[in-house]
């Protein structure tokens, strides 16, 4: 399996594409590629098996393409966790390791990081791990574009991208952080938020609004 197929499988996991419908506009914003390409690709995935495809509605994963991401999934946060408590790594650099060495661990090789590491149930940037059973929590799948003004928010997660992350932390957002949502700017534009925590007006890029995670 390609590298970029790999992707697809763990972004359509983390939008939530394990028990609903990802459009292929919310993949295209999160791999930061031109819809066709994600055409093309969730065409090449549904022939595979890996996918279900719904015109109009958009992509999940079947059983076998959920099985695939949890291990891939795994492999990567947990490689993300040891590079940044053991190595002491910072947060905007570890997906890039995190890439490399996952294609090359083996379950033995995991399961030992694992134990080390104490059995964590989050990365960094606030993904689930699945455990070596498969078992895990699901995460939030709402992203910070879709509140709706006026509501409080708490951060839950981010994606894992390097630009993102290094931009987040710029703008001093947090996971764990509350939220209270001022306006959407119109036409694509950027969120406003008051972050409760400290008080803080913050404003969000379009782009990076779907790439935080709320509950």
């Amino acid at each position: 399996m390609t590298p970029m197929k790999e992707d697809y499988l763990k972004i359509i996991f983390e939008l939530g594409g394990k028990q609903k419908k990802v459009s292929n506009k919310q993949i295209a914003i999160s791999l930061n590629i031109a819809a066709g390409s994600v055409t093309e690709m969730v065409n090449k995935m549904t022939a595979e098996g890996l996918a279900e495809h719904t015109p109009y509605a958009g992509i999940s994963l079947t059983n076998r393409g959920i099985r695939l991401a949890e291990d891939l999934v795994r492999k990567h946060r947990i490689w993300e966790v040891f590079l940044v408590e053991k190595l002491d790594y910072d947060l905007p650099d570890v997906h890039a390791e995190a890439e490399v060495l996952e294609h090359v661990t083996s379950p033995k090789l995991v399961n030992s990081l694992d134990d080390m590491l104490g059995h964590p149930t989050h990365c960094p940037h606030g993904g689930v791990i699945p455990d070596r059973f498969g078992h895990y929590h699901e995460d939030s799948h709402m992203v910070l574009n879709d509140a709706k003004d006026g509501s409080v928010v708490t951060v839950d997660r981010f994606i894992d991208n390097r630009d993102l992350l290094t931009y987040l932390g710029d703008l001093k957002l947090d996971i764990g952080d509350q939220l209270r949502i001022v306006k959407h700017d119109p036409f694509e534009g950027p969120v406003t938020v008051q972050n409760l925590t400290d008080d803080a007006e913050l404003i969000v890029s379009y782009k990076a609004s779907h790439y935080v995670f709320i509950k």
